[in-house]
């Protein structure tokens, strides 16, 4: 089924943007892993919409609910559910996409593949609405991955067709003050400067009915070298999967990426040096993985998010009921740049990866015994 993923971490999305409620499975959690709610409301508030004049005006709390999996703040390991309910929905706007797909959106080839019974509120499962359990799964995720020192940090990287530029994160040790940077301010760049410059970009594509894309940069601090496999379950591979099943991403690479086409050899190696008793790379164009495994280096990589496909501007389409040429303008309430909102999705994404792979290999500690309950 193309809604799960995982080996020993399986993890199902479920739902539809304008259905009661969406929501999320997650099997093969180890038990005793410590879950603090308030910490997981806070990570979905990143990605949650209408909260700023730079995203769609829909108003979702984002306030999950956990069916099972957690007892007195900790994992049982029994599968953990949970869904979060849809408030605001208004899908009387999209009835005119069913007849009329949307240029660069789902609407077409879905209709193609489920014959017509899909459903097209809000986009229906094809929904960024979607990337909120998502982000259920990924917080937990995260919270697992902190037992073991293992930190996940993402940001705007480029924005827009001029390619607005923030600081790149540090490739090779944690940087305290980048990470307090991007806590603290409500968008997500290292940059000030790059935030108001980002910030204006949007506003002026949202003022012509239009909308603007960008590159998402996400780290992985802390990650033990030897984790990952070669060939086709190797670390870029389950990041790259995962990834790909977030709306809008057309584009993932990993360390120099697509630019170590255009190096040397010896300018794109990694040298080793022996450091305090370990091996050490003294550079990461290999983004921290080499033939799949990991290195012990910072996992670097970046996704490229498109433009959103609902613009207010009309389009050429066609009438599938009618089989002739048409024109639409897209009505309804969306994002002129999911960028900003995809940031903590990508940091949720990867972190369901890592665990999955740790998992598979048995390098995640187990958790201590429970013995409130001994007699």
């Amino acid at each position: 089924m193309s809604s799960t993923y995982g080996h020993t971490l399986r993890v199902g999305i479920f739902g539809q943007s304008h259905s009661p409620a969406i929501g999320c499975t997650l099997e093969g959690l180890p038990a005793g892993i410590p879950i603090d709610l308030d910490v997981l409301q806070r990570f979905l508030a990143r990605r949650a919409p209408g909260q700023s004049k730079v995203t769609t005006s829909r108003v979702e709390a984002d306030a999950p609910e956990i069916l099972s999996g957690i007892t007195n703040g900790h994992t049982n390991g029994a599968p953990l559910a949970a869904i979060i309910r849809n408030t605001n929905t208004r899908s009387a706007d999209y009835r005119e996409l069913r007849a009329k797909p949307r240029p660069g959106h789902a609407d077409y080839p879905a209709r193609v593949k489920y014959g017509n019974w899909h459903d097209i509120a809000g986009g229906g499962h094809f929904s960024g609405r979607l990337t909120a359990p998502l982000c259920i799964a990924g917080g937990i995720a995260l919270q697992a991955l902190s037992l073991m020192g293992i930190e996940i940090v993402a940001h705007i990287a480029t924005l827009g067709t001029e390619g607005i530029a923030d600081e790149s994160l540090n490739a090779l040790t944690l940087d305290e003050a980048q990470v307090a940077a991007l806590r603290t301010h409500a968008f997500p760049c290292i940059s000030t400067d790059a935030a108001t410059r980002m910030e204006q970009a949007i506003l002026d594509a949202k003022a012509h009915c239009d909308s603007i894309g960008g590159i998402i940069e996400c780290a992985a601090y802390g990650m033990p070298a030897g984790a990952g496999d070669p060939m086709f379950d190797g670390i870029e591979n389950r990041i790259a999967q995962i990834a790909f099943g977030i709306p809008a991403v057309k584009g993932v690479d990993f360390g120099a990426g697509f630019a170590a086409a255009f190096l040397m050899g010896s300018d794109n190696n990694d040298p080793y040096r022996m450091e305090a008793g370990t091996v050490q790379p003294q550079s990461n164009n290999a983004g921290g993985v080499l033939g799949g495994i990991t290195t012990g280096a910072p996992i670097i990589w970046q996704m490229a998010v498109k433009p959103t496909p609902s613009i207010g501007r009309e389009q050429q389409t066609v009438d599938m009921d009618r089989g002739d040429d048409a024109m639409l303008t897209v009505r309804g309430r969306h994002d002129p740049c999911i960028v900003p909102r995809a940031v903590p999705v990508a940091e949720a994404a990867c972190a369901i990866a890592l665990l999955d792979a740790l998992l598979d290999d048995n390098l995640f500690p187990a958790p201590a015994p429970n013995n409130m309950h001994s007699a």
